[in-house]
């Protein structure tokens, strides 16, 4: 059977780049994951699948890639190469790599890149506030707000979203509630898993912040929305991040260097949420084992993961959903030891969403760059010990009801 391979990555740090342009960013991952790849150009490449959500507010509504790519199409880029351009939201990253390795593994292209450019922070807050909007029904608003208050009724969780809060905040806040109420998880559990995220994120220099926190100071920081604290949930940044995915006799025909760094990937899928239930399984576990199905491993069988921490309870689903421990014990698990570094699947090495940082179309790319220079030992003072075999990356994005619109799992193999 054919398969994809990773063959570069790149990311710039996680921040707030005011003075950047998308074509700045752009071309800063574009470069860096040639380089990676040990490719002077990127003459070779036949399919390139640019991520974004925010251009629009910039003033560039349409062509997002082409508009942010075009003086290096010609040069770096072949002239008449197509510039597909996804968005789904949060998990716009790894629609961009599913398209990638789809092109890959069709025989469409032998190379094909992946790109996530993003700057979400606008200097009016509002337009920054209202582009998380959109990642919700904004036709039909009064469906999923009825919908939430009907379920949080029904449990007797209370759900009164704030209207100057993102809302995803209280969603995610509700089903942490529910997951207390019915598994007896706790907000120092919570903490737990942020203050592991911020302590890995010392080793990190792309992230965002890089200051560890103690589970007592993050348990006592700025409330936001009950049972999460400001450093339990993501900061806004700006970013980008790229992949290079090549075909297996591609990558037969380059020197033996960049063939033994290749990291297979073993399964690429994409699951929708559904309007569920608020007590019902999210979509990532559903996501989790399609994946696994297509990878043929277990939750067993992973050494490291990525997941979509854009709160510390979406940490906590993700490690149940994966099989790293049973459902209802993600809080358990992260007090073990077992998700930190040293641990036995240490999870989120980067730092997290909540450390990283998050901007929107980067992030699920972000994951991929992170689990490959861990499988490649390369992550340097933040390097897991040991050889790491088999990493999964974990990204969700968009909200339909209590579930993500999008889930996207991706499975890791350094061959050795």
């Amino acid at each position: 059977m054919s398969q994809a391979h990773v063959v570069g990555t790149a990311s710039t740090p996680f921040r707030r780049w005011p003075d950047r342009s998308f074509r700045d960013l752009a071309e800063a991952v574009l470069r860096g994951a040639l380089s990676d790849a040990g490719l002077e150009d990127g003459n070779e490449v036949g399919a390139l699948i640019f991520g974004n959500c925010a251009m629009h507010v910039w003033g560039q509504p349409n062509i997002r890639g082409t508009v942010a790519l075009r003086p290096l199409m010609g040069s770096l880029l072949p002239a008449d190469l197509a510039v597909v351009n996804v968005e789904g939201a949060c998990a716009t990253g790894s629609m961009a790599l599913q398209a990638a390795t789809q092109a890959v593994l069709s025989g469409a292209a032998d190379l094909a890149l992946a790109m996530g450019v993003e700057k979400v922070l606008h200097p009016d807050p509002m337009t920054t506030y209202q582009l998380f909007l959109g990642a919700a029904d904004q036709l039909h608003p009064e469906e999923w707000a009825a919908f939430a208050a009907a379920e949080g009724e029904r449990t007797g969780l209370a759900f009164a979203p704030h209207p100057h809060r993102l809302w995803f905040l209280d969603v995610h806040a509700l089903q942490a509630r529910a997951h207390m109420a019915r598994h007896g998880s706790t907000v120092e559990q919570l903490a737990a898993i942020a203050e592991k995220n911020h302590a890995h994120s010392v080793h990190n220099p792309l992230a965002q912040y890089r200051v560890a926190m103690d589970r007592a100071s993050i348990l006592a920081d700025k409330p936001v929305v009950h049972p999460f604290t400001r450093s339990m949930c993501a900061p806004l940044s700006d970013g980008a991040a790229a992949v290079l995915v090549a075909s297996e006799a591609w990558l037969r025909r380059q020197p033996a260097a960049l063939q033994d760094r290749s990291v297979a990937v073993r399964a690429c899928t994409l699951t929708g949420g559904t309007m569920r239930a608020l007590d019902a399984p999210a979509v990532v576990f559903p996501a989790a084992r399609r994946a696994f199905v297509e990878a043929g491993i277990t939750g067993q069988d992973i050494d490291l993961a990525e997941v979509h921490d854009s709160t510390a309870y979406c940490e906590l689903v993700a490690t149940e959903a994966l099989g790293l421990c049973a459902p209802g014990q993600g809080g358990a698990l992260a007090e073990s030891g077992d998700t930190s570094a040293g641990g036995r699947c240490p999870v989120n090495l980067s730092g997290g969403l909540e450390s990283k940082g998050h901007p929107l179309a980067a992030t699920g790319l972000s994951m991929v760059h992170e689990l490959c220079l861990q499988l490649r030992g390369e992550a340097a003072a933040g390097q897991h010990p040991g050889s790491p075999t088999i990493a999964v990356a974990q990204n969700a994005g968009g909200m339909t009801g209590f579930d993500e619109a999008l889930c996207g799992v991706t499975v890791l193999e350094r061959r050795r």
